[in-house]
Order: structure tokens, then sequence, then C-alpha cells
């Protein structure tokens, strides 16, 4: 008995009450780990239906005009659980996962204009890309939020891995879009070539990321099914050092072939990474009512703490640090994500007032930064700061 009144909460009552927290924290996140799932099929399917699009738009709706009607429909199929299902999450959400949710759910409400325009043709294949893009952008930037609210190093862990995953792939689907452009169109400008080799490189570190954090069973299935194969591999070095025969689009569609047969690989593996998470928050559930009656009976016996405290503290310490390093890996992924987002709006800005395709505004942005000697997404930031003082064009 202690010499408290009964209204003054002792030990047990405080543990109870952190336990009964992070039990609110783990079923919050089982609900937001189904919102990733529904992100990760949502995001797939534009993936899909951007290529096609490219394909659509360069060969004059010449080539894959029912692949592009069947791609818009399955993005809608899952567009259509996706909103009320981010509606349940207002009252769980945080301002900056609002934020983000508000700039995904604004592009999605704009592609059926785009669609339109795809349709009738009155969109660069450059141009539908890049609206595709960041809409897909949008949606996997709602992923790092998830985080917010979870203290575990181990589901930080699941869900660093899942977004750098995430990353990669949506790389590896740009990738399949813009070959999609130069094979459709047997030719490669420079910038096109350029575009293509920075994501083919940017995959590498986005893959890793997720690699040094995945069990190795799960490394194992990612090393003998997602990683580009011999053919997409000669694919490559066709697109990047040389001109692509006239072939009738027999090129683009077999880049095409083997780039999604790698997406759907990667998609699968995404599932499990999904699965994972699901399955490590149910676990730690189960472990949470165990724990707590453990605690429960080792504290009516003093000559246990000190036994207890030698047996946690080392754990705490180490699951603070591993908390501490994940947390740092998953701020520098929304830094880049952050950077990106940036440069796009900046690109878009050059695209409507100079009327410069996606390449021209790229490289322009490149050779600004590259005559300043600063880094791209300063010169982005600038542009965007003195952009009211810009005269609209028409396009606007």
């Amino acid at each position: 008995m202690n010499n408290y009144t009964d209204a003054t909460p002792d030990a047990t009552d405080w543990f109870r009450y952190a336990r009964q927290v992070q039990k609110q924290q783990l079923h919050q996140l089982a609900q937001l780990g189904v919102l990733a799932g529904k992100i990760s099929h949502l995001t797939h399917m534009l993936q899909c239906e951007r290529g096609a699009s490219n394909i659509w738009l360069c060969s004059k709706g010449q080539l894959y005009a029912l692949e592009c009607r069947a791609s818009s429909a399955l993005a809608d199929e899952n567009i259509t659980p996706f909103l009320p299902l981010l509606a349940t999450l207002r009252p769980l959400a945080s301002s900056a996962l609002c934020h983000r949710i508000a700039a995904a759910v604004g592009c999605l409400e704009q592609l059926p204009q785009l669609r339109e325009q795809i349709k009738t043709q009155r969109i660069t294949a450059e141009q539908a890309m890049a609206q595709f893009s960041r809409t897909i952008s949008h949606l996997l930037s709602i992923i790092p939020q998830l985080n917010d609210s979870v203290d575990d190093p181990r589901i930080v862990k699941h869900l660093v891995a899942l977004y750098s995953f995430m990353q990669g792939k949506e790389l590896v689907g740009q990738e399949r879009a813009l070959g999609a452009i130069g094979f459709t169109q047997a030719a490669f400008s420079d910038a096109l070539r350029q575009s293509l080799v920075d994501r083919i490189d940017g995959q590498q570190p986005c893959f890793e990321a997720f690699l040094s954090l995945a069990a190795p069973d799960v490394s194992a299935i990612f090393a003998r099914e997602c990683t580009a194969g011999l053919e997409i591999e000669q694919l490559r070095r066709q697109a990047c050092t040389r001109v692509p025969p006239a072939d009738g689009g027999e090129g683009a569609l077999r880049w095409f072939a083997l780039q999604t047969q790698r997406l759907e690989h990667l998609r699968a593996l995404e599932e499990v990474l999904i699965n994972e998470l699901m399955h490590t928050t149910a676990a730690m559930l189960e472990e949470d009512d165990v724990n707590l009656n453990t605690w429960i009976d080792d504290t009516a016996d003093d000559r246990l703490s000190g036994r207890l405290d030698r047996q946690l503290l080392p754990l705490v310490r180490q699951q603070a640090r591993e908390l501490e390093q994940l947390s740092a890996q998953l701020a520098s992924l929304q830094d880049s994500l952050e950077e990106r987002t940036l440069i796009d709006k900046a690109k878009n800005i050059l695209m409507n007032h100079q009327n410069m395709s996606e390449e021209q505004a790229w490289q322009c942005l490149r050779k600004m930064a590259m005559d300043k000697n600063q880094r791209m997404v300063e010169i982005a930031r600038a542009l965007l700061t003195v952009r009211a003082l810009w005269p609209l064009t028409p396009k606007e």
C-alpha cells in the first residue's frame, strides 16, 4: 500500500496508461497500414496508365488504345474506395498528413481533365507524364507522415523500408514511361537520355536503403525477381548510346512489356512489405497485453525491480539509438522528396511561361544551377519565390 490518495495515480496506474496509449497508437497504425496498402495499389495503377498514355500519345493514337482505357478504369476502381478511407482518417491525422492528403486528392480530381486531353491528343507525352508523376509523388508523400505518432523502432524500420522501396519502384515506373517515349518515336534526344539515366541512377540509393533494412528472405526475393534483367539492360544501352530502329513500335512494346513484368514483381514484393508491417503491428498488440501482466506481477516483489532495470535499460538505449538512426534516414528521404517536388514545380513554371518541354525545363534549371554554382533545388526555390513577378501567359 502506498502513501498517496486514491485519486493519485501510482506506478502501476501510470504503466497501465502508458500501455493504453501505446495500444491506441498501434490500432491507429493498423488503420494507417490499410491506407498504405491502398496507396500502393493506386500508384501502381497510375504508373500503368502513365506508361500506356505515353505510347498512345507518341504513336499518335496508333498503339495502346485499349490499354489506356483499361488502365484508367483500373485506376478509378482503386480511387473509389480510397477517397472514403481518407475521410475516416480525419480524426487521427496530423496537420502535416492532412496537407499531404489534400495535395494528393487535388491531383486525383484533375485526372478526368488530363484523360480528356490525352484522348484528344491535346497534350504531349512529356506533359502528361509530368502530371501523372506529380499525382503519384503526392500520394507517396503521405507514407512518411504515417510515422508521426509511432515511437517504436520496429515499426519505424518497416515504414522506412516500405517508403524507400516505393520510391525506387516509382523511379522504375518513370524509367518505363520515358523509354516508351523514345522507343515509340524511334529517337532519344540528349535531354530524354539524361532523364532516363537520372531515373536509372536514382533507383540505386532507394533500393539500397530498403535492402539495408529488409529481412534476408525479402532481400533474396528482390535479387531474384526484381532487378533489371539482361534484356532490359540491352535496351537501356540502346536507348542511351544509339538511335533505336524505326520498327513501327515493336521496340517500344518490347520495352514496355519487360518493364511491366519487372514492375509486377516489384508490386508483389511491395505487398509483402505491407503485410510485414501489419503483422508486426498485430504481434506488438498481442505482446503488449503479455508485457503488462508480467510487469504487474513482477512489481509485487521489490527484489525483482533492480533486475528488470538492468535488463530493460540496455534495450531502451538500443531502441533509442535505432529510432534516432531510422528517423534521420526517414527525414533524409522526406527532404529528397520535398526537393524533387520543388524542382517539379519550377519545371512547370518554365513549361507554362516559356513554352518549354519537361526536358527543356529540366536542362534550363540544371544549367542555371551550374552557372551559379548552386544546387538545383536552390534555383527552383528562387524561381518559385519570384513567380508572382512573371507575366501571365494565355496558357494560365
